[in-house]
């Protein structure tokens, strides 16, 4: 199909003409909503969607063909979708990285195997390495894509289940109190809320607006438009500040057991958290809350004084990362380990191929690419994939090895290499985009 097509690629700001959306922002998400097998956009919808946008300073990008068979769909319309924004990273000890995030990646069936994907990516990450951006990241839709271009995944999120019948409880959750709140209010207090989340969290993504609306109930998850069927609750600390929230559904009388789904829990402290939960635990005629977003290291089944009534039903890679600057990334995190290694860089994209002297004192990483590099003995030859998945901790230096993505001969440098990039606590996003 379409052999010997030629494709012209335009970036563009989401943009209104007049009250609407101009022709060709309003086809861009036509084509994407399309690729996600979504119903068609509303018109009333787009200024919405393209305000939000705007408040996010995305970057739209279309793939378009000259011309189409009568009866087509219209040339105006794109034959793959690419979108991108800059929001930070969260790499450790506080230390926020700003990171060029990639979204609504389609390719209509008609097109594929048209290079069409290789030529959006590679030239949009060439030009965000090269405006200084050390680091890419990427939620997958699907986990057989983006390794070719040196991504790999980076943190995960355990899908749980809670049985709060007659014996939950949960130890320890008396600090503060929770109150029912209007859902309206998390417009404003759930960024407030996730500022502090995102601060303190290891693998956070800052969010980007839409959040705020859907876990405030003002869009739901097909229309732009109230869902009145989302409740909220608050926690306040001693001092009466509120330092956590949930947004949250019954999934409907004909779910058994009567269950509650969270959309959205997010909070600056364990207590808020335990809390919370206690609180969802606490709801009448409900027998199960179902979470979709815990922590790998979740505290809730410690705190449980049964955890059995605490299931982990699915796991998902959330946050798949693509170093673009081994230097500017490795040396902007904090390492658990001091030393030494010698680290030899292999990227399908031939960006980051080399080998990179590391030394890391007191906690801080100095990081040279070694000219010449011939010469020198690496101590561990890793792909920019892998190498990318290890960066916050998340991944073993010992599992890449044992699944053949590490090559390390001597035992004790991978051990150093472990201390090194450990991280206190499981790297946790819960911001897809």
């Amino acid at each position: 199909m379409n052999g010997g097509q030629q494709y012209r690629i335009e970036s563009f700001p989401a943009a209104m003409d007049g009250d609407s959306a101009d022709l060709r922002t309003a086809n861009w998400f036509d084509a994407v909503f399309f690729g996600f097998h979504d119903g068609r956009p509303e018109q009333g919808d787009l200024p919405k969607i393209i305000e939000s946008y705007s408040r996010d300073q995305r970057v739209l990008t279309g793939a378009y063909v000259s011309q189409t068979p009568e009866a087509a769909w219209d040339p105006a319309m794109p034959v793959a979708t690419y979108g991108t924004m800059v929001n930070t990273l969260n790499i450790g000890a506080g230390r926020l990285l700003p990171t060029h995030l990639v979204t609504a990646v389609t390719v209509r069936p008609t097109h594929r195997r048209k290079g069409l994907l290789r030529r959006m990516i590679t030239e949009d990450l060439d030009a965000a390495r090269r405006q200084g951006l050390a680091m890419a990241a990427l939620t997958a839709s699907e986990a057989t894509i983006y390794g070719r271009f040196g991504f790999g995944a980076a943190t995960f999120t355990n899908e749980v289940e809670v049985e709060t019948k007659e014996r939950f409880a949960v130890r320890n959750a008396g600090a503060g109190t929770v109150e029912v709140a209007d859902p309206a209010v998390l417009l404003d207090i759930a960024p407030q809320i996730f500022t502090d989340f995102h601060q303190n969290t290891t693998g956070s993504i800052g969010r980007q607006d839409a959040y705020r609306h859907r876990v405030a109930g003002q869009w739901n998850e097909e229309k732009l438009e109230p869902d009145k069927s989302v409740r909220a609750a608050l926690h306040y600390d001693d001092d009466g500040r509120i330092d956590g929230y949930v947004s949250y559904k019954f999934a409907g009388w004909d779910m058994t057991p009567p269950t509650i789904k969270v959309r959205d829990l997010v909070t600056a402290s364990n207590e808020a958290y335990l809390a919370l939960w206690s609180y969802l635990g606490s709801i009448d005629l409900v027998e199960r809350v179902k979470f979709p977003s815990a922590a790998v290291d979740d505290p809730l089944p410690w705190a449980l004084s049964d955890r059995r009534g605490y299931s982990i039903t699915g796991q998902e890679d959330v946050l798949w990362l693509r170093i673009l600057d081994p230097v500017k990334a490795l040396q902007e995190r904090a390492y658990s380990a001091d030393g030494e290694i010698i680290i030899s860089v292999q990227d399908p994209l031939g960006w980051t191929d080399g080998t990179y002297r590391m030394r890391v004192s007191r906690n801080e990483a100095s990081v040279r690419h070694i000219e010449g590099h011939g010469n020198t003995a690496a101590d561990i030859t890793v792909s920019v994939n892998a190498l990318s998945s290890l960066y916050l901790g998340g991944v073993r230096a010992t599992a890449l090895a044992a699944a053949g993505d590490l090559q390390c001969a001597d035992p004790a440098v991978l051990e150093l290499v472990d201390n090194m990039f450990a991280a206190p606590s499981a790297p946790w996003c819960i911001t897809h985009f």
